[in-house]
């Protein structure tokens, strides 16, 4: 609709701001991504539910979900949303087809979401495929100078990003970046964001300013 601004899905930002330097070098062919997305994705009332949860289990208590779908302290759902005819979620979908939107490109992308129990921050695993083959390294030097992504990968020292690490942070982090010795064109990423920031409330906010600087706002 004219005069109307979408806010992408949380999972979907901290992606597409990953994909989006190498994909203006290398073009994209292929995603297969796999969500770990934190409970304050689904709000307060979700976190709160993990850490009562928690509190049962280690009481020895049962627990008894209330917001979320099924129990979620020491567990995971995996699933998030509604289920379609095809098998996936609503969820799942909706990020295939933002992919496609805000990359404008044609990127088919098969998505697994999964709830994870983790307060904040959401984490995603990600298969690239390009059109042509693409080294760690170069991948990695295209990230480490994008604006909003700061690359942590540092085998040696066992340092990558992880939710709790950046959790109150802007940027997008991306560390794990390595060949996909199963096919000579893809990699492997690790991508891990602030979701109530980067995917919520930062994103809005840059959105608006970039309508500033165009002079639409």
């Amino acid at each position: 609709h004219q005069g109307l601004i979408a806010n992408p899905n949380c999972s979907t930002a901290q992606l597409v701001v990953a994909l989006k330097p190498l994909h203006d070098v290398f073009p994209i062919k292929r995603l297969v991504v796999s969500t770990y997305q934190a409970v304050s994705g689904a709000g307060n009332k979700a976190v709160e539910e993990l850490y009562m949860q928690t509190e049962q289990m280690l009481s020895g208590q049962q627990a008894h979900p209330q917001v979320l779908p099924g129990p979620i302290a020491f567990n995971l759902i995996p699933y998030i949303g509604s289920f379609l005819e095809n098998g996936y979620t609503d969820e799942e979908m909706k990020m295939s087809d933002e992919v496609r939107k805000i990359m404008e490109a044609d990127i088919p992308t098969c998505a697994t979401c999964i709830r994870v129990p983790v307060a904040n921050g959401h984490s995603e695993s990600v298969n690239i495929e390009f059109a042509q083959p693409v080294s760690p390294e170069r991948a990695r030097d295209l990230l480490s100078v994008a604006p909003g992504i700061v690359v942590r990968d540092d085998p040696k020292h066992r340092h990558f990003p992880t939710p709790q690490e950046i959790s109150g942070t802007d940027p997008v982090y991306v560390g794990r970046i390595r060949r996909d010795v199963s096919n000579p064109n893809a990699l492997n990423i690790w991508v891990v964001a602030d979701n109530l920031r980067k995917g919520a409330a930062l994103n809005a906010i840059q959105i608006a300013e970039s309508l500033i600087e165009q002079g639409l706002l």
